[in-house]
């Protein structure tokens, strides 16, 4: 059970410090295309309690050994009390289930020993589906990060109010604007729906210097379209650590946005 332990501490480790985004506009810079992408590991226990979350996942509570562990799964009709193995397991941490109103300290997704996995095709998919191997994790984690190609000049007033910010003053002001509010307006350079249940925004107000300070991602349950001038308000976090082995230096979480 030791070893157990200490395999699965190690996976969890590797996961999230293999690769950390360098603090080029939160995180901006691409992952390299030729990164491996990160490892999964294998979980075997007893399945004490499934949550589904369709169309999609069940969460599997998993006794394996004496430790308690979350593995999310493509939906599955497992019962309680079934041994099961669930393999290429990619931790998340801190991980928000929407769908369960739910948050987990450590949650890994994988796919059960003998199911068919998901596709790693984002066309095969479909709209909004989340590829739960470790390449296709990591896929999703490098296209967030990757910032606009040209985006053109940009130049947006500062929001107002108390809580107003520029993107670089998030950045200069990250250490005191630690999981405070700010209210941003900005140019919407970048969208990605329906990833890890979030829709991921870059914005850009014409502050900053390229490449460090310009562009600030921003998560939402809201939609938006590129080139629009938006309104956001959110929370600021600042080392967020998504798993994968994907770090955001400084990033706005659970931002409503409106024009």
């Amino acid at each position: 059970m030791r070893r157990l332990s200490a395999v699965l501490l190690v996976a969890v480790a590797v996961a999230g410090c293999k690769k950390s985004e360098p603090p080029a506009a939160a995180p901006q810079a691409a992952a390299p295309a030729e990164a491996a992408a990160p490892q999964g590991t294998t979980l075997k226990g007893k399945v004490l309690e499934r949550l589904d979350a369709p169309p999609q996942y069940s969460y599997l509570k998993l006794a394996v050994g004496k430790e308690e562990m979350w593995a999310a799964v493509p939906i599955t009709t497992l019962e309680k009390g079934k041994e099961v193995t669930v393999v290429n397991a990619m931790p998340m941490t801190n991980f928000e289930s929407k769908a369960l109103n739910r948050k987990f300290d450590t949650v890994f997704f994988g796919t059960l020993e003998g199911a068919t996995p998901p596709p790693t095709d984002a066309a095969a998919m479909g709209a909004g589906a989340m590829d739960t191997s470790p390449a296709g994790m990591a896929a999703q984690h490098a296209n967030v990060g990757k910032g606009p190609v040209d985006v053109g000049n940009v130049k947006v007033a500062k929001a107002t109010g108390a809580d107003a910010r520029t993107v670089a003053e998030v950045y200069a002001q990250k250490a005191q604007l630690k999981d405070k509010a700010v209210t941003i307006r900005g140019k919407v350079v970048k969208f990605n729906a329906s990833i890890m249940g979030k829709n991921w925004l870059h914005v850009r107000d014409g502050s900053g210097k390229a490449d460090v300070d310009n562009d600030l991602t921003v998560t939402s349950q809201d939609a938006a379209h590129v080139g629009d001038v938006v309104v956001v308000k959110g929370n600021v976090r600042v080392e967020k650590d998504f798993g994968a082995g994907y770090k955001y230096p400084v990033i706005v979480e659970d931002a409503k946005v409106s024009k």
